[in-house]
């Protein structure tokens, strides 16, 4: 019996555009503007960072310490909030969260450091839809490629790893990373990015453990 239903946040409940605007667009502004340089070359250099690091590394998801690294000036509460007016859920999320709160108790399970977790929830009232949000890099300094993860969260919680089920879109680290943990997992593909990638190469395709939405999810988690 699933007791515990564990959602991504970013690019599963949230869309991504306040996130990547924040990381790929406010940045590299203010970047520029510090250094005198054209907003492009700004964008490319600090995109080049980024990728040095790499979105395994916990480093990846620290605001604080991408503004250190730039010798950016600036408060990382009043740069998140400056641009929380694109915090926008996906449509089916009401709903699909309204329907499950009542049988199962809510998580959520995210690669975000709580810098934005603290500014995304306040902004979308996620703290009263959620009984527990997680962070990997802020709680247990790591991301959730590591299966051990997963395990924590089950051990805290205090159920069976088989007693919970989990979904993201990522597919590494929120289908793969707990699947590896016995926790039963949807890799969310609103894109439809894996069925395109297995039939141009020719591979066979199975969507026992891909869910388009959440409310396809929501059918199949019941």
């Amino acid at each position: 019996m699933v007791k515990v239903i564990s959602f991504d946040m970013d690019g599963t409940l949230i869309q991504k555009d306040y996130v990547e605007h924040v990381w790929l667009e406010a940045i590299p502004e203010i970047y520029a503007r510090k250094n005198g340089m054209d907003v492009k070359d700004a964008k490319e250099y600090v995109m080049n960072e980024y990728l040095k690091v790499g979105e395994a590394a916990i480093e990846w998801y620290d605001i604080k310490y991408w503004l250190k690294k730039f010798e950016i000036d600036c408060d990382w509460r009043e740069l998140l909030e400056s641009h929380a007016h694109m915090l926008k859920l996906y449509p089916e999320v009401n709903e699909v969260l309204e329907n499950l709160s009542g049988k199962h108790e809510l998580i959520i399970t995210s690669n975000a450091a709580h810098e934005f977790i603290e500014v995304e929830s306040k902004v979308l009232g996620l703290n009263k839809k959620f009984k527990h949000i997680f962070s990997a890099v802020t709680d247990f300094c790591n991301t959730k490629k590591s299966s051990d993860i997963y395990q924590k969260i089950c051990d805290i919680l205090g159920i069976e790893n088989e007693d919970m089920v989990h979904v993201g879109d990522n597919y590494e680290f929120d289908y793969v990373a707990p699947s590896r943990a016995g926790i039963r997992a949807f890799y969310l593909d609103r894109d439809g990015e894996m069925e395109r990638n297995d039939g141009s190469s020719g591979g066979s395709y199975s969507t026992d453990h891909i869910v388009r939405d959440l409310k396809e999810f929501e059918k199949r988690v019941v």
